[in-house]
């Protein structure tokens, strides 16, 4: 029988909920992003190699995993309240300690410790929000949650490279002490649990413990965020380790799902997928984590390699874009109260298809504003996705599944981070190397346009004082490298080419979901 119960409504003004919950969510996401460009001064600092730093990243990104799709479960348990602040005290405090390490080995414990912390805060913060908020000023405050969880990794390469060049690769962990301490401050004043989450918990508590579930899902996600962070590193499945985690991987999510979905007290209520709404929003979350994360690295990849940017000036492309999302996400906040959720979605993918194929125009002669401009356009359509998405995904749903809902949604995004970042990564250089083998075929002696450039090159070096012979060797290495340069800008046009297409045809799923009634609560608790 539904509850006939007044609805709940926090003490304190929900806008002032919003953005404390908010100041720890953004520094936990700008840390994914932040120690990306530290990395040599990192290795350099702790003698210790390239692909050895790496592991300050997959340390990190393993432990996140872990512990995002049972944050949800723990916040009910212990308290949604007590976890996030728990979460925030370990953040800040393994941060001090990253900081801190005198070793490698020392700074990747630590940032398992970070990771563990970061991994609730996001999930809590999402379903704070669902429950803080009435349902027609959910859209803007999600508004201010997209602006953190999109801003975040925007600047992150920017602000990391500062912060190494200027000072020392410590401070990218030790800036993150102060907030920590002021959002722990906050939020022990002024959020609160509603009464849903005291019987939830009791409940929870009388149950058995789903040990299995536990350890199914840490083992899983575990394997699995290994191998998208080192599959290409290791050449995917021409590897022992590889083979072998993704293995696990496939065996234990499988065991995890089918377990999960019989068992009582889940850890992860997959059962949830059942509703056509839910489901089709969390498809949408993952593949707006492929083209948001996968978008994110592209152009300051690009710009890096192909135009030989410092991290900090290819960080600087993104800012721009970062900036209309602060101008474009109270926009869409406002709009989803008025419009149709399902129509905002469809035009966030469509302006999402053609940002990308207009970004099939770039080249290694592009200057700073176009290649600005290109990040522009996409972030413009990716506001019109994440803000109705998370809002359909509430519609309907009884309160007391507010956190497995953010749980599942951030999960699936992640994921889809996850897999996006490893299929750019390795289809940029399957394609480059196709498309190297075919323009080489034409860089042979006897073809007139090949023979014309090498003689001319020939003749610069000679001019400048070179011998005949190694200007000529000369020569044939600057067509070399240009041919590379081509093959891999190809590479990139491809890529963008195929999300473009990918984005487009994922327009009419909108026509799946179920039109959100005008005014609808979601259903009551029971």
């Amino acid at each position: 029988m539904t509850s006939t119960a007044p609805v709940w409504r926090p003490k304190y003004n929900p806008w002032v909920i919003a953005l404390t919950v908010t100041l720890a969510t953004f520094m936990e996401v700008l840390d994914t992003s932040i120690a990306n460009v530290a990395l040599p001064h990192i290795a350099g600092g702790l003698s210790a190699t390239q692909d050895e730093a790496t592991w300050v990243l997959t340390s990190y990104l393993v432990a996140n995993a872990i512990v995002l799709p049972i944050s949800a479960w723990l916040s009910v348990m212990v308290g949604r309240k007590r976890f996030y602040m728990t979460c925030v005290v370990l953040f800040t405090a393994s941060s001090f300690l990253c900081g801190f390490a005198p070793s490698l080995g020392m700074l990747v414990f630590f940032r398992v410790l970070q990771g563990l912390g970061g991994g609730g805060l996001a999930t809590s913060e999402q379903s704070i929000l669902a429950d803080t908020f009435s349902l027609e000023k959910r859209g803007m405050a999600f508004a201010v949650y997209g602006m953190a969880i999109v801003l975040a990794p925007a600047i992150g390469p920017t602000l990391g490279g500062w912060i190494t060049d200027n000072y020392s690769w410590r401070w990218i962990f030790y800036i993150n002490i102060p907030i920590g301490v002021i959002s722990l401050f906050l939020t022990q004043k002024i959020v609160e649990d509603p009464p849903y989450i005291k019987i939830e918990g009791a409940r929870m508590r009388q149950n058995p413990i789903d040990y299995l579930g536990l350890g199914l899902i840490t083992v899983g996600i575990g394997c699995l965020q290994i191998v998208f962070d080192k599959g290409q590193e290791a050449d995917w499945f021409s590897s022992d380790l590889i083979r072998t985690l993704t293995a696990i991987c496939v065996v234990t999510l499988i065991w995890f799902a089918v377990h999960e979905w019989k068992h009582a007290n889940p850890i992860l209520d997959v059962r949830l997928l059942r509703q056509r709404n839910f489901a089709t929003a969390v498809f949408m979350m993952f593949v707006l984590g492929m083209v948001l994360f996968g978008t994110t690295v592209l152009i300051p990849q690009f710009l890096q390699i192909q135009m030989g940017y410092s991290a900090q000036n290819a960080g600087r492309a993104l800012s721009a874009g970062a900036m209309v999302l602060i101008f474009m996400m109270p926009i869409v906040g406002q709009l989803v109260s008025r419009v149709d959720p399902r129509l905002l979605v469809a035009v966030g993918f469509m302006g999402t298809a053609a940002a990308l194929y207009h970004m099939t125009i770039l080249n290694a002669g592009m200057d700073f504003r176009t290649a600005a401009m290109l990040r522009v356009y996409q972030t413009m359509g990716l506001a019109f996705i994440f803000i109705p998405i998370n809002t359909l995904s509430y519609v309907g749903m009884p309160p007391n599944k507010s956190n497995q809902i953010s749980g599942m949604t951030n999960l699936f995004r992640n994921l889809g981070g996850g897999i996006g970042i490893s299929l750019l990564g390795t289809f940029l250089q399957r394609f480059a190397q196709k498309h190297q083998v075919y323009l080489s075929a034409h860089t042979t002696a006897g073809n007139p346009a090949f023979d014309q450039r090498i003689a001319g090159l020939t003749q610069t070096f000679s001019g400048q004082g070179i011998p005949p012979d190694v200007a000529k060797m000369r020569a044939y290495a600057m067509v070399q490298r240009i041919v590379a340069g081509q093959a891999t800008t190809l590479a990139y046009i491809d890529v963008i080419s195929a999300m473009a297409l990918g984005a487009l045809c994922l327009t009419p799923l909108v026509l799946v979901m179920k039109r959100p009634r005008r005014g609808a609560a979601p259903a009551a608790a029971h």
